[in-house]
Parts: C-alpha cells; structure tokens; sequence
C-alpha cells in the first residue's frame, strides 16, 4: 500500500513556529514522514524566512519518536559531501535511525548568485553530483579509510568515525528526473529514488527506466523505493475548492497536467491511486500554506488508513 508523507518548503516562509507545530501534528495524524527543501531563498521575490536545513532536522530528531524524515532533496552545489556524510551520520544516530538522505545537483540560480555559490553548467554540475554521491556513499558505508581523487573532491585515508549505528548509514534518496544520469546514479547509490512534479504516465515511464538500469547495475530492483513529491491543492469541502480555483483564476485539469494533485477527498484518493498504479510505493505531498494546521489536519483524515 502506498505510503503518504507530507513536504514543507524549508525557504517558504518556514521558521520555528511552523516547524515545530507542522512536526508534532504530522506525528500525531499519521504522516509517514516529513520532509523539506533545502534552499535560501525562493527562485522569484519576496524573500520569505528560510530555516536552515540542518539545524532543523537536528530538532526533528530528538522531538520526534516515529517520523521518517529528511531532505528532498540537499544540493551537493552548496553543501561539501564530506560535512554532508557527517551531519547525516549524527541525525540519523540521534533520531535512532529514521533519516532519509536526500542529495540533489542543484538547479536554483537565484540563491547561488545571492549567496556566493557557483552552480557550474549543467555537465559540470553533474560531474560534480556524481563525485559527490560517491564521496558521500563511501564515506558511510566503507569501514575502513577511502581514497578518492575527482576534480571536485578529494579524500586520503579518510575516515568516519564513530560509525554509523545503522549499518551503511542512513539510506541514500537520489532525487530527479534525469533519464540518463539522475536514474543511472540512483540505479547505483539509492536506496529510493524520489521525482517530482509529474503526472503518472510519466512516472511509469521513468520507473520502467529506473528497471532497466538497476538490472545492468546487478541490484535487485526492490532495493529501491519509488518516491514522488508533488504539490497538494486540497479543501475537504470541495464546492468551496471549485470556487477558490475559480476566484484564483486556475484551471484543475492543467494543474493535473502538470503533476500537482487537486481535488476534494474523493478525487485526491483517486488521484492517489492513480499514481499507485504508476509505480509510486511512497508520495510525499507538498503543502504550502504554512498556517494552515487545520488543512493538513483534514488531508490526513482523507487519505490516510483510519
């Protein structure tokens, strides 16, 4: 059965009020897990609060008791591998194993050129992807000192140290859509591999490719979870959702096109079993509006098991 998690934009406006409050009640409702981006800031103005990643899913480890949790995804564009390997180490020992490491090549300009971080073209940045998963997966799941000479990085005898209490670490989530390269270093490294804003014909497309790739890498295709992130519209009254749509100007049939799913309860379960059928073992909704606790609230008694 597929598994529902809800999705926070870390840059959003999201702060510690929200945090806090959105993690007790995702806890206390049932959502899987919790997840959030890791930006500075949003790729268009107004410049919104943004809480930091890391200290904010430190906080979630030890305030939580269940959450399945982590970043969806963090650029390897702006954070060092190595750090990345050991704030990951620490998180995942201190929730007692529930983090889910989610890396990214980064795509933002905006907060790369606001904040001093060269995002690289499109091949160099994925050069520097690729060298930085594999810093990152053979930090946490050798045992013994790694060598590695890349372009971007470099390790000698390098070493975590203490090792991670979960063997191998926390689990690697490779987020993207890329045919080749994306889904050639999640057919490698990941243990899930999450896309994002895609109807389920193309999710299904990309799964059937994900397949192929994993079998030429000799794993076994169940070694990887198949995830997506997408945007919620939802209202519980759903006369109320046509005529906000209407008031807002958006048309729900292009919305779906487009990946985000919307609707009342019945048609976001039926969209939900939409993209079950494509292949999607876990989704993760995205929900934008920060204050609105008592939505969040209603999606979970729509689509989460009673």
């Amino acid at each position: 059965m597929i598994e529902i998690g809800l999705m926070l934009e870390g840059q959003n406006g999201l702060n510690w009020k929200h945090w806090q409050a959105i993690a007790r009640l995702a806890e206390r409702v049932g959502f899987v897990g919790l997840f959030r981006s890791d930006h500075f800031t949003n790729a268009r103005p107004p410049d919104l609060d943004s809480l930091e990643m890391w200290v904010s899913l430190t906080w979630l480890a030890s305030h939580t008791s269940r959450l399945e949790f982590g970043p969806l995804v963090t650029p390897l564009s702006f954070r060092d591998p190595v750090f990345t390997a050991r704030m990951a180490r620490d998180v995942d020992d201190l929730s007692g194993g529930r983090l889910i490491l989610g890396l990214g090549a980064g795509w933002q300009e905006r907060e790369h050129h606001k904040f001093g971080f060269d995002l690289l073209d499109l091949r160099g940045r994925f050069d520097r992807f690729e060298e930085g998963v594999e810093v990152v997966a053979r930090l946490l799941q050798s045992e013994g000192p790694v060598d590695f000479q890349g372009k971007y990085y470099r390790l000698d005898q390098a070493q975590l140290l203490p090792r991670p209490a979960r063997p191998g670490g926390p689990p690697l989530l490779i987020g993207g859509k890329g045919r080749r390269r994306t889904l050639g270093l999640a057919a490698r490294y990941a243990a899930e591999w999450n896309a994002g804003f895609i109807p389920p014909e193309t999710f299904a497309d990309l799964n059937r490719r994900l397949d192929q790739l994993i079998d030429q890498h000799g794993r076994e295709r169940g070694e990887v979870r198949r995830s997506l992130m997408t945007t919620v519209v939802f209202d519980a009254d759903q006369a109320r959702l046509e005529r906000r749509l209407a008031k807002e100007g958006r048309d729900a049939v292009e919305m779906a096109g487009r990946g985000v799913i919307v609707g009342g309860p019945a048609q976001v379960r039926d969209r939900i079993g939409e993209y079950e059928a494509a292949g999607v073992q876990r989704l993760m909704l995205q929900w934008l509006d920060l204050d609105d606790r008592d939505g969040i609230e209603a999606l979970a008694a729509a689509v989460l098991p009673g």
